[in-house]
């Protein structure tokens, strides 16, 4: 967890993990490429609309967990949407991307 966000970033829970994530998984998969990002706006909606319960706090947290077991490889985050790149350059240009807002962050916290 993160403190100040213990609700937010608390671990999955079971309707989470089991339910919601399968389904958000089978969805990015399917999104090869930036004309195919999907919104986490646009995924709520879609969560919502087959009569399931989602939040965007609880999508992000989802989202993480999909990234750090390796589930959706590739997958990136743009003002586009959620993608999956299959292009080495643009995957390290958004590592990059990371690396300099983790920096920017720490900077401005004076470490």
């Amino acid at each position: 967890m993160i403190s100040g966000f213990d609700i937010e970033t608390q671990e999955l829970n079971e309707y989470e993990s089991q339910v919601l994530m399968p389904i958000i998984i089978k969805g990015l998969i399917t999104k090869v490429g930036k004309d195919k990002a999907v919104t986490s706006g646009y995924i709520c909606s879609k969560i919502t609309e087959a009569g399931l319960k989602i939040n965007p706090a609880r999508l992000r947290k989802i989202i993480h967990e999909i990234r750090i077991t390796g589930a959706v490889a590739n997958l990136i985050a743009t003002n586009k949407g959620y993608y999956i790149s299959k292009d080495k350059e643009e995957l390290e240009k958004y590592i990059e991307s990371l690396h300099q807002r983790e920096s920017s962050i720490a900077a401005q916290s004076g470490f």
